[in-house]
């Protein structure tokens, strides 16, 4: 109803796209515990701040198939580097959110500290292509970050599923 027709009017589309997107994984949290609180903030913000590096990467990529179909998603509607500074600025936002459970700053989410080391590699690495990206501003390394997301999140969230179950 939105989304879809904002993508052709605004690169707002990309942020209002990561609203629904995260809201499956605090409802997860909340359909598991019952409970409604800093928790399933945290699994919605995280959640939230991955989507941009990693649609943005996307976008980077199918950008003439894009712009052929009349969107621009990027946030300055083109391939330039306000969108590999976002994209780092995210990624630092989506780091610092995964290390919150590490530092015992999301509730009863907390990680151990193998998991939290996990986490953070796994994050630097998603960091390191954006930061590649950034500098190259190319397809060779948005293509890059695109893979380092995909990686990034089913891992850390499996990750940190089995060692809620393990400590």
């Amino acid at each position: 109803l939105i989304y879809t027709p904002l993508k052709a009017k605004s690169p707002w589309a990309v942020l209002v796209g990561a609203i629904p997107g995260a809201i499956p994984f605090m409802l997860g949290w909340v359909a598991a515990t019952g409970s409604f609180g800093i928790e399933p903030g945290v699994l919605f913000a995280y959640q939230f701040v991955w989507q941009f590096p990693h649609f943005w990467a996307i976008a980077w990529l199918a950008y003439d198939d894009y712009a052929k179909a009349g969107y621009y998603l990027l946030p300055n509607r083109t391939k330039d580097h306000l969108a590999t500074r976002m994209t780092v600025f995210y990624t630092l936002w989506m780091l610092l959110i995964s290390l919150l459970p590490a530092f015992g700053l999301a509730g009863t989410l907390t990680t151990s500290l193998w998991a939290s080391i996990a986490t953070g590699v796994l994050g630097l690495d998603v960091m390191y292509h954006s930061v590649q990206h950034f500098r190259r501003a190319d397809d060779t390394s948005a293509r890059a970050l695109m893979f380092s997301t995909i990686r990034y999140l089913p891992l850390v969230q499996t990750l940190w599923v089995i060692d809620r179950f393990t400590h």
